[in-house]
């Protein structure tokens, strides 16, 4: 990291946090949600009952190890984790935010991804926002991967150029007025320029970003910064592979997919025999408002296993920030859920038995115990129809990133 990308998160910590909040809420996203990192790295089979280890490389104000610390404790994990960033500032919020929840099995650390060695090695490792502002994003990544244990992976977030359309040009515009000033003289430049721009900038025509319209470190992240670069998904794929890693999943993965923005068949048919990524790819240019990439990653050899499928009546479907019982009571046989995303809405069709198992998904219930349940009021339903109604649901709500798996009953394989 140069010395004005430090200046600029010792004087604007990014994002802007205040530690009282967590009394209020507790900020959950995306990567590194427990549940999420389970299904889409350990093929949900993390064994909850042994010891995990969790390092957040660029921690910033905290929200990714906040998150996934309290979301540990919840769970009984016995856990360690270590934060690390080279901003003092940002670090200061980050651990005053651990106090005020009482989590403290989290090894606060300035310091570099790119020097982890007297770290030891992490069953996990988040790196959001974190890659495309260093000099060699790939070294970073390699870094990173020396540094996971066997079996384990990385939630990471970079930009997407797409969804960033305006940012770039601006970036230089603002470079050019702001020469020579400090931090905030640029910041007091930057909001005076944005009152004057006309109507055909880029940035005043993208709808997807606000950052610079909520804070002072919001602006700053978004068109002052001195270092950053987007990705397309062929681009993300070259990092992981030069990272030595493979990608796993992309949140939301029906952002991901063609079909979900055509419907006309005879262009359906042309996407016959794409590769996953190919498909990716041509979704992205198609929806236009991906700003950016959040993705799990592996070693190309466990990439196999890492996500969890819905095999059979052991595995236990669990929800991510989504109250079934509640969107059970007002969904009606064969309906559907509407879902927007970056300005752009979507219905999900779901089966006529949607709302009777969102009902009894609670984490715990695994699809054997559900379907006894059901079975109880149809005698009729038969293991394969519910599976099949059971499938249809996990299609439509994995796409939107609400419907994740796990297995209780069977123990992880990381190495020990």
């Amino acid at each position: 990291m140069t010395d004005a990308v430090r200046t600029q998160y010792e004087t604007y910590p990014y994002p802007a946090r205040e530690p009282k909040d967590e009394a209020k809420r507790l900020i959950t996203g995306s990567p590194s949600h427990l549940d999420e990192l389970n299904h889409y790295v350990f093929g949900g089979r993390l064994d909850f009952s042994r010891p995990f280890r969790a390092l957040v490389a660029g921690g910033g104000t905290g929200d990714g190890t906040i998150m996934l610390a309290q979301q540990l404790k919840d769970a009984g994990i016995p856990a360690e984790m270590v934060y690390l960033d080279l901003s003092d500032a940002s670090r200061a919020i980050a651990q005053a935010r651990a106090e005020a929840r009482g989590l403290d099995f989290i090894r606060f650390q300035r310091g570099s991804l790119l020097a982890l060695s007297e770290l030891g090695c992490f069953d996990y490792i988040d790196c959001c926002g974190v890659l495309h502002h260093l000099e060699d994003p790939a070294a970073g990544l390699r870094s990173l991967a020396g540094a996971l244990k066997p079996g384990g992976g990385i939630g990471i977030m970079v930009y997407g150029e797409y969804g960033r359309a305006g940012v770039y040009p601006l970036q230089e515009a603002l470079r050019t007025l702001t020469a020579g000033a400090g931090p905030r003289e640029q910041v007091a430049l930057a909001r005076r320029l944005l009152a004057q721009l006309p109507p055909t900038n880029g940035l005043r025509r993208n709808p997807f970003l606000s950052d610079h319209a909520e804070s002072d470190a919001g602006l700053y992240d978004l068109l002052l910064h001195s270092q950053d670069r987007a990705y397309t998904v062929p681009q993300l794929a070259e990092l992981a592979d030069a990272g030595g890693l493979a990608i796993t999943a992309l949140i939301e993965p029906a952002r991901y997919e063609p079909a979900t923005y055509l419907n006309d068949p005879r262009l359906l048919k042309r996407l016959e025999g794409l590769a996953w990524l190919e498909r990716a790819a041509l979704a992205e240019r198609l929806a236009g408002n991906l700003t950016k990439h959040i993705a799990y990653l592996t070693r190309p050899g466990d990439a196999g296993t890492a996500v969890a499928q819905a095999q059979g009546p052991a595995v236990a479907p669990v929800l991510k920030d989504l109250d079934g019982k509640a969107v059970a009571r007002g969904l009606p046989p064969g309906g559907s859920l509407k879902v927007t995303f970056s300005g752009l809405s979507w219905s999900l069709p779901l089966p006529r038995l949607a709302g009777p198992m969102l009902a009894r998904i609670d984490g715990a219930a695994t699809l054997g115990d559900i379907h006894a349940a059901l079975a109880q009021a149809d005698k009729g339903l038969s293991w394969n129809a519910f599976k099949n109604q059971f499938d249809q649901l996990y299609n439509a709500l994995n796409g939107v990133n609400k419907l994740l798996l796990r297995h209780p009953r069977t123990p992880d394989t990381r190495a020990e």
